[in-house]
This record gives C-alpha cells, structure tokens and sequence, in this order.
C-alpha cells in the first residue's frame, strides 16, 4: 500500500516485536528478550496501551533499555481504517475519529512512559486503509510493516520461526510477538540469529535503517 514502509535500503535488518495485550495477549517473553540482549542486537517494540496497563514495570523497564526503542502498537490492538474494515476477524475502527483515538490515545502513554514522541506506528494485524495510512503520516508518525514474518502471529513452530527469520537479509523489517512466551518465538530466534550473525548480517531498530 502506498505509504506505509514495508522495508528498507539500509544495510541491515530490522527486528520488530509486538506486544498486543488483551485476552491471552499480555505475556512476556523474557527468554526473547534475553536472546537479545545476550546477542547484543537491537529491536523495536511495537507496544499496545492494554499491554503496557497490565505490565507497566516492564513497560519502564524496556523503555530504559538502550538495545531497544518503543513503538505504538495503537490503543485497542484494532485494525485502522476509517469504516471499521476488519482484518482476522477484528473489526477496525469505525471512524476517522475512531482512527485517530487508536493512534493518539496509546501515542500519549509512550510519550509520557518513554519521554519521547514515538516514530513508528503498526496498528493490530497490521492492517490500515488509504485514509488511514494519510492519517498516520500527518499526525507524525511513519506507517510500518514488514516484509518478513517471522512467527505467524506467535503460532509457529520454533523450527519454523527460525527458517522464517533465518531468510532475513538486508532492508528486511522482520515481524515478531514477545507477548506470547509459550510459543516457538524465543526457540527459533535463539537458532536463527547466532547464525545470521556468524553470516555477517547486522541489525538496528527502526530509526536506524529508516532514519540514520
């Protein structure tokens, strides 16, 4: 769709993570995180409202960590569009008011957790309508989704998550959930990413590859 960013020409790949709360949503994956961190490669967290008010130590938490930046995963976890247009069997927002309560409504709780204006913004299942994608950049914040998805809305197989991420390559946005810890997320990404970095390949966040 025009408008949103699908990928990059940067050099490297960058990993995204959401975490979408709601019912059976509002997990972490702390054996992802830890992953990360040991591997020292940067992420972006596209964070729903619902899960920072069930979590919001972590939230702090991640927020004060430099490997990763935050990003808005929107208010209600809802596909936006403008005539409630649904994706998965979500029912999008109904409205350009609706629309603009979605991006807004979780954009103030990022600034005020992370004391920054968010960049980035990924609505529930990825999905916007042209209105919507409009709505987003004149509001500020870059449209994003992503070019590989690495585990099937947390329903994949670690094997499978780690042949998915393991394709990977440069100006790649990879798609992934650290919001469900007992899917084969963490399993596949402790496979796949030693080897793609024993391949030379390198990561940033978002405002890395698209921003440098």
């Amino acid at each position: 769709m025009t408008g949103v960013v699908n990928g990059s020409a940067s050099a490297k790949v960058a990993l995204t993570f959401d975490a979408c709360g709601g019912h059976g949503g509002t997990g972490c994956d702390h054996a992802l995180l830890e992953t990360l961190r040991r591997l020292n490669v940067p992420a972006t967290l596209f964070i729903n409202s619902r899960w920072i008010h069930a979590n919001p130590g972590l939230s702090a938490e991640l927020a004060a960590d430099p490997l990763f930046e935050l990003a808005n995963h929107g208010t209600a976890h809802l596909p936006l569009s403008v005539n409630g247009k649904s994706a998965y069997g979500i029912q999008g927002t109904a409205s350009v008011a609706a629309a603009y309560d979605e991006l807004m409504g979780n954009q103030q709780i990022l600034q005020g957790l992370t004391g920054k204006v968010p960049q980035f913004f990924r609505p529930g299942t990825a999905f916007y309508d042209d209105v919507a994608v409009a709505m987003t950049r004149r509001l500020g914040l870059l449209p994003v989704n992503f070019t590989v998805n690495g585990d099937g809305g947390a329903t994949y197989s670690a094997a499978t998550v780690a042949a998915e991420v393991g394709r990977a390559a440069a100006g790649d946005i990879v798609i992934s959930h650290f919001n469900r810890p007992a899917s084969g997320t963490a399993g596949g990404y402790a496979r796949s990413l030693p080897r793609l970095l024993d391949h030379g390949v390198s990561f940033g966040r978002l405002r890395d590859v698209l921003m440098p």
